[in-house]
Order: C-alpha cells, then sequence, then structure tokens
C-alpha cells in the first residue's frame, strides 16, 4: 500500500509542480504585458517631455512677444501723450491769440468809432463854413 500512498504523493507532487508551472508561465506572461505597459508608459513620459519642452518654449516666446507688445504699448502712451500735451499747448496759444484778436478788434471798433464821431464833427464843420462861406458868396454877388 505504501507504494499507491507513494504513487499519489507522488502525483499530487506532479499536479502542483504542473500547477506551478502553469502560475509560473502566467506570471511570465503577466510580467511580459507589465514590461510592454512600462516600456508603452516610457514612450509616453518621453513625448509628454518632448511636449512640455515645446509647451515652455512656445510660452517663452509668447512671453517675450507680449513684454515686446507692452514697451510697444508704453511707447505709443508715451507718444500720444506729448502730442496731447503739445495740442494742448497749441489750442492754449490759439485762445491766447484769439483773445488777443479780439482785443484788437475791440480796440479798432473803438477807435472806429471815435473816428466816425470825429469825421462827422468834421463834416458838420465843413458844412458850417461851407454854408458861411456861401453865405459870404452870396452876399458878395
Amino acid at each position: 500500500m505504501r507504494g499507491i500512498e507513494e504513487l499519489e504523493k507522488e502525483l499530487e507532487e506532479l499536479k502542483k509542480d504542473e500547477e506551478l508551472e502553469e502560475l509560473e508561465e502566467e506570471l511570465e506572461g503577466k510580467l511580459v504585458e507589465l514590461d510592454e505597459e512600462l516600456e508603452k508608459e516610457k514612450e509616453l513620459e518621453v513625448e509628454l517631455e518632448e511636449k512640455l519642452e515645446e509647451d515652455e518654449f512656445e510660452l517663452e516666446k509668447l512671453e517675450e512677444e507680449l513684454e515686446e507688445e507692452e514697451l510697444e504699448e508704453e511707447e505709443l502712451d508715451e507718444e500720444l501723450e506729448v502730442k496731447l500735451e503739445e495740442e494742448v499747448e497749441e489750442l492754449e496759444d490759439e485762445e491766447l491769440e484769439e483773445g488777443e484778436l479780439k482785443e484788437e478788434l475791440e480796440e479798432d471798433e473803438e477807435l472806429e468809432e471815435e473816428l466816425k464821431e470825429e469825421l462827422e464833427e468834421l463834416e458838420e464843420e465843413l458844412e458850417g463854413k461851407f454854408d458861411e462861406e456861401l453865405k459870404s458868396l452870396k452876399e458878395e454877388l
């Protein structure tokens, strides 16, 4: 009987060995799958790093462009401010000149009025003298 028991034990050990081999094959298959996944992840990581570098480079370019645009905007603002100041000065000068011209015009109008009055007085005086002269000429005739 011992022989049968020993054979049964051997059979059980063989079954265990077969199961172990199957498990080992399964594990090897899973290990291969894991290696493939790891390789894919490494490739993906490399792609992501490259994309990140490209994005960082693009971001730097955009930041530089933004800085340049901000500088240009500042320069334009300064130019506009200078132009506005010049325009304001010109307008102030024109207003002063206009005020002076109005004063001159008022003075000219006053002078014209005075001259008209003097002219009227002279005309009256001349008419008076003319009338007197005419009278004296009539009397002489």
